[in-house]
């Protein structure tokens, strides 16, 4: 099961975006890229929190690990959701060697990597 529609970071230019301005946070195998957005323009004052992954073939050559390490992450994400505040864009890359790794571990590590970052609510 996918993260739900409206949290999910899907078109190039705001990846793009999130590279680019976003602050930095690096664990031992994940790399956390946020966005904090003020967007004036939009009609509620907090947007869902937008979120997007990352696996490159640096990681496995192959897709079907590659698949498994974004579905232990998305499960992580849908753990944290509700802890995440509104109007964060967030990108989350993998890196070589994450793909050893349980879901326990991808857990801990995005938890840590937002409270790093500020960008849970609470720390609980």
């Amino acid at each position: 099961m996918g993260l739900p529609k409206a949290n999910r970071l899907r078109n190039r230019r705001d990846f793009r975006a999130v590279y680019e301005q976003g602050i930095r946070r690096y664990g031992s195998h994940l790399t956390l890229r946020a966005l904090q957005v003020n967007d004036r323009t939009s009609p509620s004052p907090s947007n869902p929190p937008l979120i997007g992954i990352s696996v490159s073939q640096k990681v496995s050559k192959k897709a079907v690990i590659r698949n498994r390490i974004k579905r232990q992450i998305r499960g992580a994400i849908r753990e944290l959701l509700p802890l995440i505040s509104p109007n964060w864009k967030i990108a989350i890359v993998v890196r070589p060697g994450a793909a050893e790794c349980k879901y326990e571990h991808f857990l801990r590590e995005l938890k840590q990597l937002l409270v790093e970052a500020k960008i849970v609510i609470n720390g609980n």
